[in-house]
This record gives structure tokens, sequence and C-alpha cells, in this order.
């Protein structure tokens, strides 16, 4: 608003001041001349796109998960883990409260579907880890974005998956389970199912409406692989819209790869709506891989999703080992547009179990992802920062401290 004022006040200056000059002209040849000016200014500073208010500050965030990771499971741990992150100018934490099949807080609505209010594991139950993590990172300026890190996703042995077969959604043979790494077997709830979508959005109300959250984070999960959608519920969806045509045999069929994700995109748009009128700072972040893998595997439709302003942040997911392929997946035209409306962010994995990754790597990804003007970065995940990694504790450490040198507090 001060810019559009002072421009204002600068167009009209020049008004006066040619007005002045040119005293000696016609009428009719000044009020053209003035036309072309004020013209000028209204192609100039009207005709840009919607674009986010300020500048936010750089996004230094950190995922926190219970998968081949250690830092939830105890108090004390946690809190120096925190600590840390906040010693060395961290700005956001992104910590699970969904996944295997439970809550990672103290939790009505699971308990009304699942029996079971909490995490049972030994170190997460009986405590309210969202509740530990908010205040430890309000105590250093942290911003707290909880994550449904398993979205739609169950364990195939989950109570949820045993108690409601007909929430989930099916292959064309009928079946429902899929693997996770080869190993895991899972099952993904059905999106088009009222009862489904009724219980995830408790669940989010529940955070944002009870806590003192910045915001909820989804990502790829909150959808499902595209080889399933052939389950009797959504094959009737589809009969109904289509002249009583059954679904493509071709999974990856475009028109049903973008029906399915359209129904998803408007029940993502009911709870957007449901979210802001239970907590209206509360921001919806996505943490999705690139758009055409997201949309094509997940039928995920990230980019759909912020054009229809259904987003308030993107946090992209580019896990890549090689300079041609990052540099690649950051100049996509999906985030050049992204960036112009919200903060964009790009996720960095920090190594992995079997994946050590040199932090000189980590660096270039960094300085990378700032000469192109992103919003930020976030690390997949916190014990890989310093421990999944050749160098020793202390010298990455050292390193991440040079990258944020100074201060970037969120606004809250």
């Amino acid at each position: 608003m001060n810019r559009w004022t002072m421009n204002l006040s600068q167009m009209f200056s020049v008004c006066r001041i040619l007005r002045d000059r040119f005293f000696g002209y016609q009428q009719r040849q000044i009020r053209w001349f003035l036309l072309l000016i004020v013209s000028g200014f209204l192609l100039t500073n009207l005709a840009i796109p919607a674009v986010y208010g300020s500048k936010p500050a750089e996004i230094r965030g950190v995922w926190l998960t219970n998968i081949d990771s250690e830092v939830l499971f105890e108090p004390g741990k946690l809190k120096n883990s925190i600590e840390k992150l906040a010693k060395l100018n961290f700005n956001t934490l992104y910590p699970t409260v969904w996944n295997w099949g439970y809550t990672l807080y103290p939790s009505q609505v699971a308990e009304a579907v699942t029996g079971t209010s909490l995490d049972p594991t030994p170190g997460l139950q009986e405590r309210d880890i969202l509740q530990e993590i908010i205040q430890l990172g309000s105590e250093k300026g942290l911003a707290v974005i909880p994550w449904f890190e398993f979205g739609f996703m169950a364990p195939a042995d989950s109570v949820i998956a045993k108690e409601h077969p007909d929430w989930l959604v099916q292959r064309q043979d009928g079946s429902s389970i899929w693997l996770e790494g080869n190993v895991h077997q899972r099952v993904w709830l059905n999106p088009l199912h009222p009862e489904v979508q009724q219980f995830i959005s408790d669940l989010v109300l529940e955070i944002v409406g009870n806590y003192e959250v910045k915001g909820i984070q989804f990502d790829d999960h909150f959808g499902y692989p595209s080889e399933f959608g052939y389950d009797p519920l959504t094959v009737e969806r589809y009969r109904q819209e289509h002249g009583g045509k059954t679904p493509p045999s071709d999974v990856k069929d475009p028109d049903w790869i973008q029906w399915r994700a359209d129904k998803i995109t408007g029940y993502l748009q009911t709870l957007r709506q449901q979210i802001r009128e239970k907590n209206p700072q509360a921001i919806v972040s996505i943490s999705p891989n690139p758009q055409k893998f997201s949309l094509q595997a997940f039928l995920a439709d990230w980019f759909r999703w912020q054009q229809l302003g259904l987003i308030d942040e993107l946090v992209v997911q580019l896990y890549r080992d090689n300079d041609t392929a990052f540099l690649r997946e950051l100049s996509q035209p999906e985030l050049r547009i992204a960036k112009r409306r919200i903060p964009v962010a790009i996720g960095i994995i920090a190594g992995l179990k079997n994946k050590p990754i040199p932090i000189t790597r980590i660096q270039k990804q960094v300085k990378q992802v700032r000469d192109r003007k992103f919003s930020g970065v976030s690390f997949f995940f916190y014990e890989s920062l310093w421990a999944m990694g050749p160098e020793s504790l202390d010298k990455r450490q050292a390193e991440y401290k040079k990258l944020f040198a100074q201060q970037a507090l969120r606004s809250e």
C-alpha cells in the first residue's frame, strides 16, 4: 500500500509539473498528454499477477519423524534437539502427527474410530508430543507446522484398515495391499468416501482448533497411488458422471487420472474452508514431489491447488543426488509460476541410513535454491542433518551454522 500511495503521489506531481511547463499548449493537447501518463502508470502498476504480500523470512525447516529416527522418543532428547536447531538459526519445525495409523497427540477423534487416542509405541505413549514441540518451539522462536505424514495411507494391519475395509481403495483385481519400499504393507483410505473425509477433517480440525500451531502440512499422501480407484464406491461415482461407463482399465489414462485428482481437489477445497473457519490464521502447507510425479503417481494435483488458492506454502521435495537433475527440477514452470504467488521452499535430503550425503552437496543445493530466489529450504530429516554423512557431527553442525549465519524469524 505504501508503494501504491507513493506512486500515485509521484504521478500527480509529474502531471502538475507538465501542466505548468506546457501551459501554453491548447487544453486538448494537455489532456491527451496527461491521459498518456496515467495510462502508463495503470499498465505498469495494475496489470501484474496476484502475488503474496510482504516477502516472508527465509524458511529454514526440518521434518521430525518417528520413522528411522529417535528424536521424538525421549522428552530430554527432543528438548536438546530443538535447542540445537534454534542455535543453528533454523526457524520451522514440521513434526509428524499422524502415521502408522496413530496420532502423536491425545486425539478424541482417533480414539472414537480406532479405539486408541495415542501411538502406543514405548516412548510415544502417554505423551502429548505435539504440545511438547509447540512449547519448546515457542520458547526458541520456531514455527510449528504439524505434518500429516501418512495422509490417506495406513498400515494394512492397523485397526482402521481392519475395522473399515469399505473405506479402502482397490485395484482392478480387488486387492488393496500396497508395498512401501517393497517391505511395508500399506492400504489407502478413499478420499471420496464421506466417512473417510469426515475422519481426516476431524483430525485436522482437532489440531488447528486446539493447538497453537502456524498451520498444517500435507504431502503426496494426500492422494493415493494411481493404480487404485476401482473400489465399488469410486466406480459407482464415476459411472454416475459418465453415462454408466466404467473407469478405463488403463490406470494412467489422462482423463481417469484427472477425474480422480479433481475429486481430491474438491475435498481439499472443503477442508481448506473448514480450517479457515476453525482458525483463520492457520496456513495450509504442502510438501509434495514435483508436479508431474505427484499427479501421475499419487493423484495429488498441487499445481491446481495453488491456482485455486488452496495452499499458502509449498515445500517441494527435490531429493536429487546430481546437479543436472536438481537444477532441472528447480527450473520447472510449475515452480516458477507458484513462487510468484506463494512462498515456495525446496525440500533437500540430508542423508539416509544407507545413503550418507556429504555436507558439500547440501551446501551447494542450498546455494542453488537461494540463487534462484526461492523462499527457503527444509531438510529431511532431523538425524540426517548430522548423523548420516561422512563428516563428524561437529563439522556438519559448524557448516549449518555458516549456512544460516543470521537469524530469520518467521512472522507469527
